[in-house]
């Protein structure tokens, strides 16, 4: 079978096609006959090193975290599930492991059947980002319409999908996009947009219970700007030397650093095909042929766009 992989760090030149086994499953797996896989931000900082500490240095390595695609063996323990239906998953580990493969080999806790109603493209882009919305959710604590909640890099998947489940909870948002992004992010459910392409959020009066830096860009040093007193700053995209330098941080302060570490389970895939029947919206911004990946993640490590990106594999 054809995979993406590489045998060093660095940028989308390293990325190769490589000729590998078609894996052979557990008791408890199933093989799925990848259709799509998302692209997401962990995947070039994996590929240029920046998360060795976690990552390990051992080549070769596969990119890819979420997919979808149809099942093609299940093993002899796996119930719930058959061979030929239209499912969704990730990796266990996406720092060791990887999904952007013609077959992938799955614990079968970690596959969910697709809703009719989304496409392969939209299915993949679900799991990652989907999971590290609903967990950030979680690590804000109680909302409600009285919560102000600045979302910095609104319009990636990741805020995609936190908007519009912040919708859901009444709070009020002021999301921070591009002018292109600004209507998207009014559409799945920011009460107000900043456009950082015209001001600067540090520049308004306003001050926020939660600020969460999507973008990576923000950083805790500058939020704190905009906090309130006893306001939360979320971090999803922490450098490594990051978390133990929160946990002693936040021990003298009342602004607290909170790192958000997500894992997709089917608690938090239950609360995501919840939303998706009930209306959540999958923008994919674009999709890639596989003999197109490596001009598919040049145009994902740009930024800048709406949505998820995707590799289709026929």
């Amino acid at each position: 079978m054809k995979a993406i992989a590489y045998q060093e760090f660095g940028t989308t030149a390293v990325l190769q096609t490589v000729e590998q086994t078609k894996p052979t499953i557990k008791a408890d797996q199933v093989l799925v006959r990848v259709k799509a896989f998302s692209i997401n931000p962990m995947d070039w900082k994996i590929r240029k090193g920046e998360m060795t500490l976690m990552s390990g240095s051992k080549f070769p390595k596969l990119t890819g975290a979420d997919f979808a695609g149809i099942i093609e063996e299940i093993g002899t323990s796996v119930i719930g599930i058959k061979k030929g239906d239209e499912v969704f998953g990730v990796v266990k580990n996406m720092m060791k492991e990887g999904a952007s493969a013609e077959y992938v080999a799955i614990t079968s806790s970690l596959v969910w059947k697709k809703p009719a109603n989304i496409s392969f493209a939209q299915a993949a882009s679900i799991p990652v980002v989907g999971t590290a919305a609903v967990t950030a959710l979680e690590k804000m604590g109680n909302i409600g319409s009285q919560t102000n909640i600045l979302v910095n890099g609104a319009t990636g998947g990741f805020g995609m999908f936190l908007l519009q489940l912040l919708k859901q909870r009444g709070a009020q948002v002021t999301a921070v996009a591009s002018t292109k992004g600004a209507e998207f992010a009014k559409k799945w459910g920011a009460n107000s947009v900043i456009d950082y392409t015209k001001e600067d959020v540090l520049s308004q009066k306003a001050t926020y219970d939660i600020v969460i830096d999507l973008s990576g860009k923000m950083g805790y040093k500058t939020a704190k700007q905009v906090m309130k007193p006893k306001a939360r700053f979320l971090n999803p995209t922490p450098k490594p030397i990051e978390i133990p330098i929160s946990f002693f941080s936040n021990l003298f302060t009342s602004k607290k650093h909170i790192i958000v570490l997500s894992s997709p389970s089917t608690k938090y895939t239950d609360v995501l095909l919840s939303a998706v029947k009930n209306g959540l919206q999958i923008e994919v911004n674009k999709v890639f042929p596989f003999a197109q990946y490596k001009e598919a993640y040049d145009y994902a490590e740009q930024g800048g766009y709406i949505g998820k990106v995707v590799v289709e594999i026929n």
